[in-house]
């Protein structure tokens, strides 16, 4: 759980999106003032810096106290750790050329200011007030001594985003590039798998399952049309969904090989979980063989839904046994069972941020 639970501070928060953005105040992890709405004019620079410094100094005026900082997620390429925004930013034109957004908003508002990238704030709040610790609170509860402390964070939207964090500690790489939305597609290694999971990927699978010429359907309208609340081809519905959930789990396994740690899922699609969660889990759990013909797990470890009751009750139990240490009486207790899991967000995804984004700071400003 994080420590900051119940400090005292309160962070300036921002949620950065091309067509809106949303300021908020933060303290003791939950928002403490209500959320100010404003065109982000993200087409023209010197309109979305003056629509971010409007926004924040109306927060302030309705928080009740100082802000010990702002710390925000902002979408797409950047140099996170000097604040600098830049580069192929489709929502954010204006930014293209770079800008030091961070050193900006620290002149006008005489605090520090701490950007990141929306997967990792997502993790990192996942981490430290969401997933993380809430299924170590259930392990417990079933009795188990097993604990996780690696969580990888993965949203589901119009881009397929990233966070990792090892043993508490928010892994921002060397040149903020912790990505995996770059790797290949799993039947085209020419194509990158973000354009096969992501919201533009469920509207085309749906159109190419259907043979219908859907193109002003959206996500939504698939899922609905799955669930047989609108008129549609269902099975070609729950089939897109389906193929969203195997271009997926082949993704995630890559990232799991590398972290071993649990995952959490949010974005906006994990709406549709029960119909991609089915495949996503099934390709983790894929088998893979040797030249040699030796049969071997996509991962090395089982692969459990945490959300299922029945699994997490496996997953919790585990293999636990006695094992004798060799030339004595003594005995050790030892569990051969290596296992992930997969789970969805509790917090939700603009709240997980705005966690991350609350115990970042704080974390920062204390020197961690």
């Amino acid at each position: 759980m994080s420590k900051y639970q119940s400090d005292g501070r309160t962070v300036l928060t921002l949620d950065a999106g091309g067509t809106n953005m949303v300021f908020g105040a933060m303290r003791g992890n939950e928002f403490v003032a209500s959320p100010v709405t404003l065109p982000s004019n993200a087409h023209d620079l010197d309109l979305c810096l003056g629509t971010m410094v409007k926004g924040f100094k109306q927060v302030i005026s309705e928080c009740g106290s100082e802000p010990s900082a702002i710390s925000f997620a902002f979408p797409g390429p950047a140099d996170y750790p000097d604040g600098i925004i830049g580069g192929f930013l489709p929502n954010f034109p204006s930014f293209r050329d770079g800008v030091a957004l961070g050193a900006f908003l620290e002149n006008v508002f005489g605090i520090p200011v701490f950007i990141n990238n929306d997967g990792d704030l997502f993790a990192y709040g996942e981490a430290l007030g969401g997933a993380l610790p809430e299924i170590n609170a259930r392990l417990e509860k079933a009795g188990s001594v097993k604990r996780y402390k690696n969580l990888i964070g993965y949203t589901f939207g119009t881009g397929l985003g990233i966070g990792i964090v090892m043993d508490g500690k928010l892994n921002r790489g060397d040149n903020s590039c912790v990505e995996t939305f770059c790797l290949p597609y799993m039947e085209d290694k020419g194509t990158i798998a973000e354009d096969y999971v992501s919201i533009r990927a469920v509207t085309r699978y749906y159109r190419e399952f259907s043979g219908l010429d859907a193109y002003g359907v959206e996500p939504k309208d698939v899922f609905d049309i799955a669930e047989g609340a609108c008129e549609g081809d269902r099975a070609a519905a729950m089939m897109a969904f389906e193929r969203f959930g195997t271009v997926a789990g082949d993704v995630i396994s890559t990232a799991v090989t590398l972290v071993d740690g649990l995952v959490v899922l949010g974005g906006g699609l994990t709406a549709a979980a029960k119909y991609f969660m089915p495949s996503l889990l099934a390709e983790m759990r894929r088998k893979i063989f040797t030249l040699a013909g030796d049969e071997l797990g996509r991962l090395q470890m089982q692969v459990f839904d945490l959300d299922d009751p029945g699994q997490f009750e496996v997953f919790a139990a585990g293999e636990s046994r006695r094992l004798k240490v060799y030339g004595t009486d003594n005995y050790v207790m030892y569990d051969p069972m290596k296992r992930t899991g997969v789970t969805i967000s509790r917090l939700g995804t603009s709240k997980a941020i705005s966690v991350g984004a609350y115990n970042f700071a704080l974390s920062q400003l204390d020197g961690e």
